[in-house]
């Protein structure tokens, strides 16, 4: 099942260490089969507040966003962001299609 990374990204200090991240994370994201679905960009909110940016990678599946999240490759890379950065990052599922709001209910 498709699995993803998110973050929540706020208050990126962009310097030389985050463009640094950002020219190396690519080659890291592509042994994984990763890829930007969302990657910042204008945000319209409807409801309450959204400080920050919206990041979402895609990967073929749980085992392979864990795994590139935990690979060497990676971790080189990681701190270059978290010093700079304040962000949320969580991996999630996706569903399968066809889905339906109410088939949460049957894990309920």
């Amino acid at each position: 099942m498709t699995a993803y990374a998110v973050a929540h990204m706020r208050q990126a200090r962009m310097g030389p260490q985050l463009v640094e991240y950002l020219q190396k994370i690519d080659a890291t994201l592509a042994p994984f089969g990763g890829r930007f679905l969302v990657h910042g960009g204008d945000v319209e909110v409807i409801e309450n507040k959204w400080p920050g940016h919206l990041i979402i990678i895609e990967f073929p599946d749980r085992q392979q966003v864990r795994g590139w999240y935990n690979s060497a490759a990676y971790r080189a890379i990681l701190s270059l962001r978290t010093d700079n950065s304040e962000a949320d990052v969580i991996f999630v599922d996706g569903v399968e299609h066809p889905h339906k709001a109410t088939d949460v209910l049957d894990s309920a």
